[in-house]
């Protein structure tokens, strides 16, 4: 009896030391703010050898896709496995919580035995949960674990964000006559010495990614290690990050499997795969290799280990407020086209957004544009959007040619449109809820739980967004009926469609006024933009002034947001209230922002 316990304990301590050998040690290597301008991508003007080396060792993947153009939001899925259009937190540097079952699934790895590490950027744009780390800080290292522990260890490349493209600069190891400017950019000294210089923290970035490649292999832990190495969004000139064009949304992913993790890869090291990749899936995806189950809320599904479900159709992205400036977009990737629904279009592409225009190439822009010097491909990022976008990604990979209106692409626009319109009814997309709503919801409920409940109609909300931004005039008896919805989302939505229709909603002026006096205020201050551009000022500036004093943040910034519509003259009113924004050393950064720029209009 005694030997057969005996044996038995040794059985399960080489189980438990086999299942240990076999979960493999899982890096991540996470550059800022670049997009695929490497030379495993194809790209002759960059200088990236360590990436380059990496791509012949392992899977190169052409159709990665960061669910957001910015950090923060794409962070939060990364960290979440979710969509921050279902959370609710897809607005840039919000802190909205998320519902409790959530946790960032690092934690889930930790308590399966590894060391969890991240060094040390975190930005997740929810909540912080800070158990889901063994370490993170700048000198979060795997090297602190215990011996023979697995670890999940993040570092984050800072180099190439787009704060370094800001200011004086050393001189130039790319020429900047050699550039490879996009159609959409002029060729100004500013921008093709910002392109050279972005291709130099490119280079760097990659001698730092090397270090940590060469680290690993000097401990000798490089055959046990999953590598993987990705953007967190694209970028970084002007129309790249923060825009939902390939350059804001396309990213470089490489991910190499050593032999003895080679039967969970995909395929062959040194091949390409055209798997629709995005961020939603990089959760699943470790949590599958590592051998552990899958939480059921998790929205993406693994692209790597055993029995990988079949890929996605569609990649799926968004876009909400960006810094002070709001916006509205959602995109669907598939491998050929690339689809957009504005939900704002009476917003320009160039709305100012104060640390966007730090950078002197984005400066030259607006100077050109101003000067009457650009063509009509450089000159559209300052127009008002199209309702609707559709871009052949394979013929035009900088989305210039808008198919949306052209015949013989019909039937693939009503396949997108459907398909998104699915999309966000069925995670029931809480983005569409205006943000100063957000606010009070959060004080009491998680968004996401919020969105979830009866209490959000999504179908008739999402319903009236599409009709809302349609620029549909024969919709506006519509509009009129749910302006006096019993839902303020509703009422939101439809007095939008009165803005972007401008005078043409005429015929609802007397029911767009009588929302200035609504219960909610984001209904108030969308009715007085309505208002406004009906012809209604004196009421609807009242309307924004009192909103200036609002205790809730993003009410103000909505606010101060539609305020950039309104006329000088009518905007001098407001100069002294203004003015007290930016001398109140208290007042938020975006406030503060916002009445700077409109204190220059």
């Amino acid at each position: 009896m005694k030997k057969i316990i005996t044996l038995l304990v040794i059985l399960g301590f080489y189980q438990q030391v086999k299942a240990q050998d076999d979960q493999p040690n899982i890096l991540w290597i996470v550059s800022e703010d670049n997009s695929t301008f490497l030379g495993c991508y194809g790209d002759p003007y960059a200088t990236t050898p360590n990436l380059d080396r990496l791509a012949t060792q392992g899977i190169l993947f052409q159709n990665a896709f960061s669910t957001a153009p910015v950090c923060a939001p794409s962070r939060c899925t990364l960290i979440t496995g979710m969509l921050p259009t279902s959370l609710g937190t897809e607005n840039m540097r919000s802190t909205y919580p998320s519902p409790s079952f959530v946790k960032f699934f690092p934690k889930y790895l930790r308590e399966a035995g590894y060391y969890t590490t991240n060094n040390s950027k975190k930005d997740y744009n929810t909540t912080d949960q800070a158990e889901a780390w063994d370490e993170s800080s700048n000198t979060a290292t795997y090297k602190n674990r215990k011996p023979g522990q697995p670890f999940f260890a993040v570092f984050n490349l800072f180099v190439s964000h787009e704060s370094n493209i800001f200011g004086n600069q050393p001189q130039l190891q790319h020429d900047p006559e050699k550039a490879p400017l996009p159609p959409y950019h002029p060729a100004t000294p500013e921008m093709k010495h910002d392109w050279a210089l972005y291709y130099d923290k490119v280079q760097k970035m990659d001698e730092q990614a090397g270090a940590l490649l060469q680290e690993l292999e000097a401990s000798g832990l490089a055959d046990n290690t999953i590598v993987f190495y990705f953007a967190d969004n694209g970028g970084v000139l002007p129309r790249s990050k923060r825009f939902m064009f390939e350059s804001g949304l396309h990213v470089p992913l490489i991910v190499r499997l050593p032999p003895k993790y080679r039967h969970l890869a995909p395929g062959l090291a040194g091949t390409r795969s055209d798997r629709l990749v995005t961020f939603v899936d990089f959760a699943p995806s470790v949590l599958h290799l590592a051998g552990l189950r899958l939480p059921a809320y998790l929205q993406g599904k693994p692209f790597l280990g055993k029995n990988t479900p079949p890929e996605n159709e569609y990649a799926f992205s968004f876009r909400g407020r960006m810094d002070e400036s709001d916006d509205k977009v959602r995109s669907l990737r598939d491998k050929r086209f690339r689809y957009v629904r504005n939900f704002y279009p009476h917003k320009i592409y160039g709305q100012h957004v104060t640390y966007l225009w730090n950078a002197a190439s984005m400066q030259s822009w607006e100077r050109a544009h101003k000067a009457g010097t650009l063509n009509e491909a450089q000159s559209s990022f300052w127009k008002e959007k199209p309702v609707e976008e559709l871009y052949d990604v394979l013929a035009d990979p900088h989305n210039i040619h808008n198919l949306a209106g052209k015949k013989e692409h019909q039937a693939t626009l009503e396949r997108f449109r459907k398909q998104l319109h699915r999309q966000l009814r069925d995670t029931r997309d809480a983005g569409l809820i205006p943000e100063a709503q957000i606010v009070e919801i959060s004080q009491s409920t998680a968004p996401y739980d919020y969105a979830q409940s009866k209490s959000y109609p999504v179908e008739k909300v999402l319903e009236t967004a599409e009709i809302a931004s349609s620029r549909e005039s024969r919709l506006l008896p519509v509009l009129v009926t749910r302006l006096a919805d019993g839902d303020a989302t509703v009422r939101y939505w439809a007095a939008t469609g009165i803005t972007i229709l401008g005078r043409k909603a005429l015929p609802a002026k007397k029911q767009t006024v009588a929302l200035l006096e609504d219960q909610s205020i984001a209904v108030r201050i969308a009715a007085a933009e309505a208002a406004y551009k009906l012809g209604v000022k004196e009421k609807a500036l009242e309307v924004l002034r009192a909103s200036l004093h609002s205790t809730n943040h993003m009410a103000r910034v909505q606010a101060l947001n539609v305020l950039q519509s309104v006329s000088a003259p009518d905007l001098a009113v407001l100069k002294e209230q203004l003015s007290g924004i930016v001398a109140d050393k208290s007042a938020p950064t975006y406030d503060v922002s916002l009445a700077k720029y409109l204190l220059t209009k």
